[in-house]
């Protein structure tokens, strides 16, 4: 018998104060995607940190999405000293993310990493961030438009160049795409161990893969996840996650027979 019919999603929770009290959240965004485009369970990963059995978890999961987020990673874990312009932070999460991604390529487990979550994967594989790119000489200011219209938030903004014959060229079968922008803060320094498979016309990084994984593993800055089901690019994205979710699934219950 199979161990389940439909792959299980993690997602890593955000955490927020109020009243006194901690709260852990997701994105419905992140979830609707999960659920109505690739097909599968969405579960949070409460963000505990250091104390949490990830491993325990991870064993009953089939993949991982780090999701985006309004937090900012904490700049000493990529050896630099927090400023305002870096805030707001979130230090559950980054002290939950950065094990998760670890552990989850050391099972080669499908992860898909989404604007927070792909600065996360940089950062964990010793790379950096830069903060402010519309502050930056040549750069184009890839913050969301200021509308209240979500729709034009999260529009299409500006191209991307995806890399030929690399795995985002292979999932969405095109050179070039239009994508929003809904962000502050970029990869300065690539870390070692990631291949650039996307960037926009200034030069900033729009996508990445895992050099040498064994399955589905890339990250976006840009938001797929909004009205992904209207999106053809995020449809595929989405699906093409969701068929190494059950690829993966299918491996750990041949194991357990």
């Amino acid at each position: 018998m199979p161990r389940k019919n439909i792959p299980l999603i993690g997602l890593p929770a955000d955490v927020f104060e109020k009243d006194g009290l901690l709260y852990h959240s997701i994105g419905d965004k992140y979830l609707r995607a999960v659920h109505d485009v690739a097909r599968c369970a969405p579960v949070m990963i409460p963000s505990l940190g250091e104390e949490q059995d990830l491993d325990t978890l991870l064993d009953e999961l089939d993949g991982v999405i780090m999701t985006g987020a309004i937090s900012n990673v904490h700049p000493p874990h990529f050896g630099q000293e927090p400023t305002v312009a870096h805030e707001p932070f979130d230090h559950h999460r980054d002290a939950t993310s950065l094990r998760l991604i670890t552990k989850v390529l050391e099972r080669a487990m499908p992860l898909f990493c989404i604007c927070r979550g792909f600065q996360e994967l940089n950062v964990a594989f010793g790379g950096t961030l830069a903060t402010e790119l519309q502050e930056l000489d040549g750069h184009l200011d890839h913050r969301a438009p200021q509308s209240d219209d979500l729709d034009v938030r999260y529009g299409p903004v500006h191209e991307v160049a995806i890399r030929k014959g690399g795995p985002l060229h292979d999932v969405l079968g095109k050179t070039k795409t239009k994508v929003n922008t809904v962000h502050r803060q970029g990869i300065d320094r690539l870390a070692g161990g990631l291949t650039v498979e996307a960037d926009a016309p200034d030069g900033v990084i729009e996508a990445v893969s895992i050099d040498n994984a064994k399955g589905f593993a890339l990250g976006v800055q840009w938001h797929p996840e909004y009205k992904a089901s209207e999106n053809s690019d995020s449809v595929k994205l989405f699906e093409a996650f969701a068929q190494a979710a059950r690829d993966f699934a299918a491996k750990q219950t041949r194991r357990a027979a």
